[in-house]
């Protein structure tokens, strides 16, 4: 029963975040692009105050796999290394928190690009 609740909150939260970007895409008529960097700058904000660690223990992997977890992620290493590090800290502790997922976006939109057959548009 508890798995199933963690499964729940993940999908409500992770839900209620794609709604508010799709509110942004149909009402405000925002691209894409900048809803992908406003939601990216909220995360990291509300990490900054700390608002975003609570939706995270709360919610799990629905809080940080959309994009506003991307930018929860880099904050919080930024915040860390800067902790360990000083003040250089704040530029290399949000690319060590991210490179796997960096690294795997790479490594999977090159296999993606190698492995399809693409056609240009008529």
């Amino acid at each position: 029963m508890d798995m199933l609740m963690e499964y729940l909150k993940a999908f409500v939260v992770g839900g209620v975040i794609c709604v508010l970007g799709q509110i942004l895409l149909d009402k405000v008529k925002m691209t894409t692009g900048k809803i992908m960097v406003t939601f990216l700058l909220a995360g990291a904000f509300l990490t900054a105050i700390g608002l975003y660690q609570p939706l995270v223990d709360f919610a799990g992997t629905g809080a940080t796999v959309p994009i506003s977890g991307f930018g929860y992620a880099l904050a919080k290493g930024a915040i860390e290394e800067v902790g360990k590090e000083g003040f250089m800290g704040a530029f290399t502790g949000g690319i060590k928190a991210t490179a796997a997922g960096i690294t795997a976006a790479i490594v999977f939109g090159y296999l993606a690009a190698v492995l399809s057959n693409p056609k240009s548009k008529s």
